[in-house]
């Protein structure tokens, strides 16, 4: 029997027994394969809007982050319209095939000279690309959450997430190669294609889940969503849970941006030329995803398999505080101590790394525990007007700390408070979702 909403009938084999389930392999090599066309699609035209924002320079970020917010302010109600009155199957194709056009329609302003200003383009092109990282991401795990029930998405979203971590290292691989060759402009058209391929594995996945999936016989599970388009907002201040998705969101955005801007005074103090700190960055990079993909394939999935999300959350909380606790109290936070890696670079591969390969498949794992109007609305209220919040807030308060004399180890320790709070908040919440679904089956078998 499938696994009904609301309930948990999870079984000792589900536990302890094969990672992927007879039934399951084709759709998570397509999940895994949709993930994968998805960010590398994305980190494909990164570097592009990179290069742009040098010509326009670092003072002007917080005007993008503000421009960027806004933006997604506008298209979240578009969104929740979408899911109001249209089935999944016409929802998620429409938001990547609106991406899709967007893409092939900048084309010709990159080839272009002269129709915009490196600047107008560059801004443009910041607010868009960040708009559509959001988005594209937030509906695939809204997708996942429609299609996979809480027990497979313990065992599966950790093996799922790996295929978003390829892509997150193809992606430039792929931009490096090609520029030499093709050029920027045909860049955006590699990007549209991996999107095209991201609809292909949609339609088979959609396909899977109306004939095998674990929710087929919930109803409506593939019907519009209904409710008004602004229903996603309102839910992140009228829903307990959703409010609190927000707030662990938010604090995840504060450890992440305030890191990330420990890192890059350290990159400008050290580095002197654009190569050396594109080569520091790419190490950073490679260092965060082999740790990530070492989580995945390891911790997070035994230990959401086993015990659920709250402990998963707990452990990146914790860790993060270690790491910001010793950039706090280390005599110089930005003295190399691991080959060229200060503890400031360090402190972001941990947090970073825990963040995607632990927090995010915990973290997605409990909408799949919610009704579906919060998994499409709420969930992409939060993932994208809300994380776009917190870049324009983190980034404001930062700069408005520096005037006021605040540095480096005070950064760090706003961090680690951060991530305390977020660690008893995610295990409560993660606690208390789980604790009330599981106690269903219970009293639906008693007399």
């Amino acid at each position: 029997m499938a696994d009904r909403p609301g309930t948990d009938m999870r079984s000792t084999d589900d536990r302890d027994g094969p990672r992927i389930h007879s039934g399951e392999w084709r759709a998570v090599a397509l999940s895994f394969a949709y993930f994968f066309c998805v960010l590398a699609a994305y980190y494909v035209i990164r570097p592009v809007r990179d290069q742009l924002s040098a010509a326009v320079g670092s003072t002007q970020l917080p005007w993008f982050y503000a421009a960027t917010f806004v933006a997604t302010l506008a298209l979240t109600p578009v969104f929740a319209w979408l899911v109001s009155r249209y089935p999944r199957r016409i929802v998620v194709p429409i938001v990547y095939g609106f991406f899709i056009a967007c893409l092939l329609g900048f084309v010709p302003l990159f080839t272009a000279h002269g129709m915009l200003s490196p600047r107008a383009l560059g801004t443009v092109f910041f607010v868009w690309i960040s708009v559509f990282n959001l988005f594209v991401v937030s509906v695939f795990w809204s997708f996942m959450a429609d299609i996979w029930s809480n027990d497979q998405a313990r065992r599966l979203f950790p093996i799922i997430a790996l295929g978003g971590t390829a892509g997150a290292v193809a992606g430039p691989l792929l931009t490096r190669q090609l520029v030499s060759i093709i050029g920027v402009p045909p860049l955006l058209v590699v990007s549209a294609s991996l999107l095209g391929l991201a609809l292909v594995c949609v339609a088979l996945l959609g396909k899977w889940a109306r004939t095998q999936g674990a929710r087929r016989h919930e109803a409506g599970h593939e019907a519009a969503v209904g409710g008004g388009m602004f229903e996603g907002l309102k839910q992140i201040f009228a829903n307990p849970f959703m409010r609190n998705m927000a707030l662990l969101l938010l604090l995840g955005d504060c450890i992440g941006t305030i890191n990330y801007a420990l890192v890059i005074d350290y990159s400008g103090m050290t580095f002197t030329d654009a190569i050396s700190r594109t080569r520091f960055a790419a190490n950073l990079d490679l260092a965060t995803n082999t740790l990530q993909v070492i989580l995945q394939l390891t911790l997070t999935r035994w230990i959401l398999t086993r015990y659920g999300a709250a402990p998963a959350i707990a452990i990146w909380a914790t860790a993060a505080v270690v790491v910001l606790l010793i950039v706090l109290f280390s005599a110089n936070p930005y003295v190399p101590v691991i080959g060229v890696m200060p503890w400031v670079a360090i402190a972001l591969i941990v947090s970073r790394s825990l963040a995607y390969g632990m927090l995010g498949p915990a973290r997605e794992s409990l909408f799949t525990r919610v009704p579906r109007s919060e998994r499409y609305k709420g969930k992409n209220a939060v993932d994208t007007a809300v994380w776009r919040f917190g870049d324009l807030s983190v980034a404001l308060s930062m700069n408005g700390l520096r005037v006021l004399g605040v540095a480096g180890a005070g950064f760090a320790a706003f961090s680690a408070t951060a991530a305390a709070v977020a660690g008893v908040l995610g295990w409560r919440l993660a606690r208390r979702v789980e604790a009330k679904v599981d106690a269903i089956p219970a009293v639906a078998a008693a007399p």
